[in-house]
């Protein structure tokens, strides 16, 4: 218990037979559950979960026959902490990346009823971040700046972590069963959590890395995100501004896009009429900035308006 609040971690791993062990020696006694989820592992993974879950009541072995993804994998562990009644549910990734020091911090805000979701924050400092390749903070605030405007959370400051804590609430108003289970259901359950009124928080807490391997194929992974994100962010609009409520933000948003298209239009069309027709390209290219600028400002209308609702939400507050 901590806080009077019974608490479980949720440890997918796959092929982590290096690290395994010393990501559930670090878990602190005052965990209640902890729930390891076994991917279809090829290597010892199981065979270690197992040996420490005959040493200690706290460990449950889950295990999936096939590999189904990291999001697959949580979900199960959440399915199972929800069985057992359990309060507040954390992530903690098997590869030891996850410093456990900070857990009270991910899990206090939640206890004290100011959120039911929080994601740990890396990207707040330079010194947080250390360690963390350049390419590795642009390419995860390029997907911030993405994510933030599919999820409709815009104070969020590293989504791409997967170092958070759930309340038993929030998981049980969560359709489980469609998480996209690969890379990316992180930014999956934002979205939904923004439909359902859910609040989230920053948790600071430094990167943690060492021997750990990314079992992220980047060169897959950018553009499958990109697609779940526009997916996302429409499924968004229409369940949280149509069908469960009504507001104008998405009237312009429809008008933004199209404007910004029919710039990309007349942009092209300006081209022709200078290049191939021979005709001066003033009218054809002011026509052109003034639908760009129509769209954008619309869109930005749209956005600010979005802004305004995450700070008036108050389902469940």
């Amino acid at each position: 218990m901590f806080g009077n609040k019974s608490l479980a971690v949720i440890v997918p791993a796959y092929n982590e037979e290096t690290l395994i062990g010393d990501t559930l020696e670090s878990i602190p006694s005052f965990v209640d559950r902890i729930y390891v989820v076994d991917d279809g592992s090829k290597d010892r993974t199981l065979e270690i979960i197992k040996s420490y879950a005959t040493r200690d009541s706290r460990f449950v072995t889950l295990n999936h026959a096939v590999n189904m993804g990291v999001g697959a994998a949580i979900v199960t562990g959440y399915k199972k902490m929800l069985i057992d009644n359990i309060d507040i549910g954390v992530v903690m990734a098997g590869d030891n990346q996850m410093d456990p020091a900070f857990l009270p911090d991910l899990i206090t805000p939640v206890i004290e009823g100011k959120c039911d979701y929080t994601v740990g924050n890396r990207l707040i400092s330079p010194v947080y971040r250390k360690g963390m390749t350049t390419w590795r903070f642009a390419g995860n605030a390029i997907l911030t700046l993405l994510t933030k405007i599919a999820s409709g959370f815009w104070q969020l400051m590293d989504p791409q972590n997967g170092y958070t804590a759930i309340s038993n609430r929030a998981l049980e108003r969560l359709s489980l069963d469609d998480i996209y289970p690969k890379y990316g259901y992180c930014n999956d359950i934002l979205v939904r959590l923004n439909v359902l009124g859910f609040r989230v928080k920053n948790v600071p807490h430094p990167a943690k890395y060492g021997r750990e391997k990314s079992g992220i194929n980047y060169s897959t992974y950018i553009s499958r995100l990109s697609c779940l994100l526009v997916r996302d962010f429409l499924w968004r609009l229409k369940m949280k501004y149509i069908i469960l409520s009504f507001h104008p933000l998405v009237l312009f948003y429809l008008l933004g896009s199209f404007f910004c298209l029919f710039s990309l239009v007349l942009g092209v069309y300006s081209l022709y009429f200078k290049y191939i027709l021979l005709e001066p390209i003033f009218v054809p290219a002011a026509l052109t900035l003034i639908a760009f600028g129509i769209g954008m400002q619309c869109i930005f209308f749209a956005m600010l308006f979005d802004m305004q609702e995450e700070r008036n939400t108050s389902n469940w507050y």
